[in-house]
């Protein structure tokens, strides 16, 4: 078993913080986000993974490397222009040699693979997609599911009076090799409109596994990138553990940083700030009596004095003035600079 990461969007759903970084490599919890599905695959025992990358790919392939790091074995694959999810796959052929477990490149899940992998194998399936269940599918694609556990229909974005069952995509799948032989070479492809209902039409063997007790996240916008951090924060992602949340960093004994936060390496605290269920990262430097809650915010940031920072994201290398109040909402990309006692979004005080 080896895998395939979908890793070549561009990430416009999460601008500006993608402008420079892409998604692939977003800090979650001050982690490129890919280690989590890289650490997701390695509990499974698989160790060959290729990334199948677009958008700047060599500031991800210079972060991961050959993956020695993190105990697998990385390859990458570049594509010429935007291929679509099976396209990506098809074009990935070269390195696929076996069953592939496929994974789209902007979930954060603990999903536990084993399982899935061992159902697939079991009903010699062709291939195997796992579902989850959410609230309200209408925002997504519905897929129907008979007695047997085989897929029996997709449906994109149902009306309420369509709704027949809340499981969705949850973009994860197990693929045989020969499904390769179904998708076009050089064509924009797409699992969800092109490969999936051929293999419904053909009568493949097409089962679906819904996991149980398993965290699902999409971080492609801003506020669903926020709530993955408040999930990390509070311990409701049940097999992803934040063990080590402070870095070695100065602070004054009279700041108040609480034990939820993380806080990155070489960071400055000074007295009377407080940093309360949020996460710093590297080398950030916090005056006097700056307030920063429920918020991420990127290596290098300078918070001014009595600044006040809530429920917001704040890129890599940015200033935010003295008195400041960034409020629910904000969200600045790289470099952004707000001067003395601005105001941004929504009402920050207390």
């Amino acid at each position: 078993m080896q895998a395939l990461i979908l890793a070549g969007g561009k990430g416009t759903r999460l601008r500006p913080l993608t402008v420079y970084t892409p998604k692939p490599i977003v800090p979650i919890c001050n982690r490129p986000f890919l280690l989590y599905q890289i650490d997701t695959l390695r509990r499974a025992g698989i160790k060959d993974i290729a990334l199948s990358l677009s958008y700047q790919p060599h500031k991800i392939e210079q972060q991961l490397g050959d993956g020695s790091d993190f105990g697998v074995n990385l390859k990458y694959t570049v594509e010429p222009q935007p291929m679509g999810t099976a396209g990506a796959y098809k074009y990935a052929e070269d390195l696929i040699r076996e069953p592939t477990v496929v994974f789209n490149g902007d979930i954060l899940t603990d999903l536990d693979l084993k399982p899935v992998i061992r159902e697939h194998t079991a009903r010699k399936a062709t291939v195997t997609i796992v579902l989850t269940p959410v609230e309200n599918p209408s925002a997504y694609g519905l897929v129907e599911m008979n007695a047997e556990g085989r897929v029996a229909r997709f449906l994109e974005k149902p009306k309420a009076d369509e709704i027949t069952c809340h499981t969705i995509n949850a973009g994860t799948y197990i693929l045989e090799p020969q499904v390769l032989d179904l998708i076009p070479t050089g064509e924009n492809h797409s699992f969800e409109y092109g490969l999936f209902p051929a293999l419904l039409m053909r009568g493949e063997k097409f089962y679906a596994h819904i996991p149980q007790r398993t965290y699902w996240m999409d971080i492609g916008t801003p506020a669903r990138y926020l709530q993955a951090h408040h999930d990390l924060l509070a311990n409701r992602v049940g097999r992803i553990h934040i063990k080590d949340r402070h870095g070695d960093f100065e602070s004054a004994t009279i700041a108040e940083i609480d034990e939820l936060s993380i806080i990155g390496d070489e960071c400055s605290i000074k007295p009377g700030a407080q940093i309360i269920n949020s996460v710093l990262g590297p080398g950030c430097y916090i005056e006097e009596k700056a307030r920063i809650e429920n918020s991420v915010i990127w290596a290098h940031t300078r918070v001014g004095a009595n600044a006040q920072i809530v429920n917001a994201i704040i890129g890599r290398g940015c200033h935010i003035g003295r008195s400041a109040s960034v409020g629910a909402g904000t969200v600045l990309g790289d470099k952004a600079s707000l001067t003395d006692y601005s105001q941004t979004g929504g009402v920050a005080t207390t």
